[in-house]
């Protein structure tokens, strides 16, 4: 079995940036992105530190607006209109989720369009879905980087995408329909999830369900994307999932936790073709292709 890891891939796309970036800073120009956190949510913390250590890394200007857990809704409208008419701000993203007296849909369509890096404003996703995106969401984004670099072909191939976020599993949909695959969306309703998977060649799974995806799902040779990210705290459970796997037990012993994905991968490893890690799958390249997303706002605004 082959193992998709993302680092890389994501490597080959910093490097692109990092000597792309640098000819727009001899010009005077260093692309930038503001993101906005609100509340004290600890993964969200995290993202979006190693988002701006990221920036930092490759000659972005980044900055950070850390607001309170009982931000207003007119206050986080105002600062995302500030973001919108400063022309120094390239990319502006939301850090998601928000705590729930904010309406998510509502300070996204806030947005400018053209500074929208994270591709979920309405206009955004419309053109994406056109076969014309200006901004394609960062996971699913990555994923197609992920095939290319491991010579995945999607043409003609069946498809099946478990989950139906904005984030993940519907502009992947669009994606995959774009490279010629024929593609099936399958979620918590549908019925006879397993007979559905099985029936994929290349399986991309983004439900937020522990090992929801087990060896009978498979179908032999398939190649699977596990996008999820998961905390398991239980050792008999992880002991399930990863027998004999020491380094897996020594993490949970020393962090109280160990993160999985959405599909059990030992089980799985067993029968397919190729599948991606959790960690170090994925989630690698979402945050390169968010200052990819950032690199093209600056140019498409600046020239």
């Amino acid at each position: 079995m082959q193992v998709l890891a993302g680092k890389p891939v994501a490597e080959l796309i910093r490097e692109r940036l990092r000597q792309e970036v640098a000819k727009l800073r001899e010009r005077g120009i260093a692309p930038s992105l503001h993101a906005i956190l609100v509340g004290n949510d600890p993964a969200s913390s995290v993202y979006v530190r190693a988002k701006a250590k990221a920036c930092q890394e490759l000659g972005f200007a980044a900055q950070t607006h850390h607001l309170p857990a009982e931000t207003q809704p007119e206050d986080l409208f105002h600062l995302i209109s500030s973001l919108n008419r400063d022309a120094q701000v390239d990319g502006i993203l939301l850090q998601l989720p928000l705590p729930s007296h904010l309406p998510t849909p509502q300070f996204l369509s806030r947005i400018a369009p053209e500074k929208d890096v994270d591709g979920f404003h309405p206009e955004n996703v419309g053109l994406l879905w056109q076969g014309r995106p200006r901004f394609v969401p960062c996971t699913p984004a990555g994923i197609m980087e992920l095939f290319r670099f491991y010579g995945v072909e999607l043409a003609g191939k069946r498809v099946v995408v478990v989950g139906r976020s904005d984030i993940v599993g519907k502009p992947m949909a669009a994606l995959l329909l774009a490279a010629h695959a024929t593609v099936t969306i399958a979620h918590s309703k549908t019925p006879n999830l397993e007979a559905v998977c099985q029936e994929a060649e290349v399986l991309v799974v983004a439900a937020g369900k522990p090992a929801l995806i087990r060896a009978a799902h498979v179908r032999p040779g398939a190649v699977v994307v596990d996008v999820g990210v998961n905390r398991v705290e239980d050792k008999a459970w992880v002991m399930r999932l990863f027998p004999g796997d020491q380094e897996r037990l020594a993490e949970l012993h020393k962090k109280g936790y160990t993160l999985v994905g959405d599909v059990a991968y030992s089980e799985v490893a067993e029968k397919v073709r190729a599948l991606t890690p959790v960690p170090g799958g994925v989630g690698p390249l979402t945050i390169a292709q968010l200052l990819a997303n950032t690199l093209h706002a600056c140019r498409l605004r600046r020239g």
